[in-house]
């Protein structure tokens, strides 16, 4: 078993968990902290396109949103000419909270890579890109 990949990346994601929500500002889950952040990046775009960047399906982003909007980090206008067009944007409290994050982030990240030398670090980033993009 500890030699399954599954099994390593359960591991290793549920180290990153509870580190996340240990440190974490706000309260965010990781895929809040995702959808607040790529909007940081972007400004306003479709709740789909939202999904499409963050990496979560429609039902998920739809969720993550709605729990978003329910704590004002983001709004929400639906476009005049198609109801089932959403575009998101942050809020002055979504901007401010993702800005506090975003360095708690980083820390995170740096205490879950700690065990690797630099050069591994590089490596394992890279090479968990590639096993996301499946080549």
């Amino acid at each position: 078993m500890e030699d399954h990949v599954g099994f390593l990346i359960r591991l290793a994601n549920q180290r990153h968990a509870s580190i996340f929500a240990s440190r974490i500002v706000g309260s965010l889950t990781p895929t809040q902290f995702a959808a607040l952040n790529k909007l940081h990046d972007i400004g306003n775009c479709s709740q789909n396109e939202l999904g499409r960047l963050a990496a979560m399906d429609a039902p998920t982003i739809k969720g993550v949103v709605e729990r978003l909007y329910a704590r004002n980090l983001v709004q929400i206008v639906v476009d005049p000419n198609d109801k089932r067009r959403r575009s998101i944007t942050l809020t002055v409290q979504g901007r401010h909270l993702v800005e506090q994050c975003r360095e708690v982030a980083t820390q995170i990240s740096k205490e879950i890579l700690h065990p690797l030398k630099p050069k591994e670090r590089v490596e394992f980033l890279r090479m968990l890109r590639m096993i996301g993009r499946g080549g």
